[in-house]
């Protein structure tokens, strides 16, 4: 049976996609069958005339996994807005039905299955007269815990207690916070970790310092982070 783990972040831009390339990568170079899926992109760009879904580039290229960009992402959009607002541009929009269709699809072929998510956790996903679709009801229709990537630096302490009490409050099993730009000894980055685990009561399991090509963490440690599907 195959186990799986939610990417979200504190908000936009603080590497969630980096991290998340990373953390597939590891379950790769040790020997595991590891896959990525994503329910919906927006901002992707036109290559060679193909729409090219950035952020699933950016994991194939750094864990290889051999996926395609069809099995990867289900919806891909151009406009660089949150994914509700760019299917409502574009038509299109996400239906839980496939993604819940396309995400089982990923784990018949792989052991590990990291999925990505849009934006930060209160992400709308769809948003229109005949359906309301937020990040959070695809994360508890697929029954995943949540790893929440978080910037090391000023501001983390609020982003990632606010947002991990927003994902309490909706009974989602947070696996922990990854702390980005994470700068060993700096005085701001290591309280920010310490508070962090206090005041969220969630255990920060990794840290990235800037510009890593590797995450400082077990593969044992990592593999226990996802949850059997």
């Amino acid at each position: 049976m195959s186990k799986g783990l939610f990417i979200t972040a504190t908000g936009t831009d603080v590497g969630k996609t980096y991290a998340t390339a990373l953390l597939v990568k590891k379950l790769v170079q040790a020997g595991l069958k590891a896959g990525y899926y994503k329910a919906a992109l927006s901002g992707a760009e036109y290559r060679d005339g193909v729409l090219v879904p950035g952020d699933a580039d950016y994991v194939q290229q750094v864990a290889q996994t051999g996926q395609s960009y069809a099995e990867m992402v289900s919806y891909i959009y151009e406009n660089a807005v949150s994914p509700h607002l760019a299917a409502q541009l574009e038509g299109n929009p996400v239906e839980l039905a496939r993604v819940q269709s396309d995400f089982a699809a990923v784990c018949q072929k792989f052991d590990y299955v990291t999925m990505e998510g849009s934006g930060g956790i209160a992400c709308p996903i769809r948003y229109d007269p005949e359906q309301q679709l937020m990040l959070t009801d695809i994360i508890q229709a697929l029954h995943l815990p949540a790893l929440v990537v978080a910037d090391a630096g000023l501001g983390t302490i609020n982003a990632v207690v606010t947002t991990c009490a927003y994902m309490q409050s909706l009974a989602i099993p947070i696996a922990g916070v990854l702390l980005n730009n994470f700068v060993a000894g700096d005085r701001l980055h290591e309280d920010n970790r310490l508070m962090v685990e206090r005041l969220a009561k969630v255990p920060v399991v990794a840290v990235l310092p800037p510009k890593a090509d590797n995450i400082a963490i077990s593969v044992e440690r990592l593999c226990s982070l996802y949850q059997e599907i």
